[in-house]
C-alpha cells in the first residue's frame, strides 16, 4: 500500500487493510435490538429458539454498526487516513451471511476494488471497498461493498 497520507491517488486497486476486533455482550444485542430492531429472536433465547437461529442473534444492522465502530476506530488511529476520508455515498451489495452471536468477536478485512475521479468534484475521487467481517472462527458473518469519497492530493 502507498505510504501515508492516503490521497486518493495513493490508493491502488488491490490495496486493503484489517482492522478490529470488537467482542459483542449478550447486553449490547439486546439494548441495540430494544431500540432499533425489536424482533424477538434478536431479544429472547426463547423466542430465538422457535426460530432458525435457534439462539440469540445480532440484529444484520448492529452487525453493519459493529464494522463502522471498528472502521472507524482504525481511522482515527491512522490520522492521516483519517484527514483524506470523505465520507461515503452509500452501500453496494450488504450481505449478512451468519448470525452474530453474544461473544463473537469480529474484525473487519477491507480491499479497494474499483477507483474512478470525480467527474464534477476535482478535490475528491470515488473508491469501492470489499468489505468482509469474520467472526472468531474466521466465518465470514457479512460483507458490503462501501461507495466512499477520498481527498484528492492538494495541487
Amino acid at each position: 500500500m502507498a505510504q501515508d497520507p492516503h490521497y486518493f491517488e495513493d490508493l491502488e486497486i488491490g490495496d486493503s487493510f484489517e482492522f478490529g476486533p470488537l467482542t459483542i455482550s449478550r447486553e449490547e444485542v439486546i439494548a441495540f435490538a430494544s431500540e432499533y430492531d425489536p424482533q424477538p429472536f434478536h431479544l429472547s433465547d426463547e423466542a430465538a429458539a422457535q426460530t432458525h437461529f435457534g439462539t440469540l442473534s445480532a440484529s444484520g444492522w448492529h452487525t453493519t454498526a459493529l464494522f463502522m465502530k471498528m472502521f472507524v476506530a482504525h481511522m482515527q488511529a491512522n490520522p492521516e487516513r483519517q484527514a483524506a476520508s470523505l465520507g461515503a455515498m452509500g452501500v453496494d451489495e450488504l450481505r449478512w451471511l451468519r448470525p452474530v452471536r453474544p461473544g463473537d468477536t469480529l474484525r473487519g478485512h477491507t480491499e479497494v476494488i474499483d477507483k474512478k475521479a470525480s467527474l464534477t468534484r476535482p478535490e475528491m475521487g470515488i473508491v469501492r471497498n470489499k468489505v468482509t467481517i469474520f467472526n472468531q472462527h474466521d466465518e465470514p458473518v457479512m460483507t458490503m461493498i462501501p461507495i466512499a469519497m477520498w481527498r484528492t492530493r492538494p495541487a
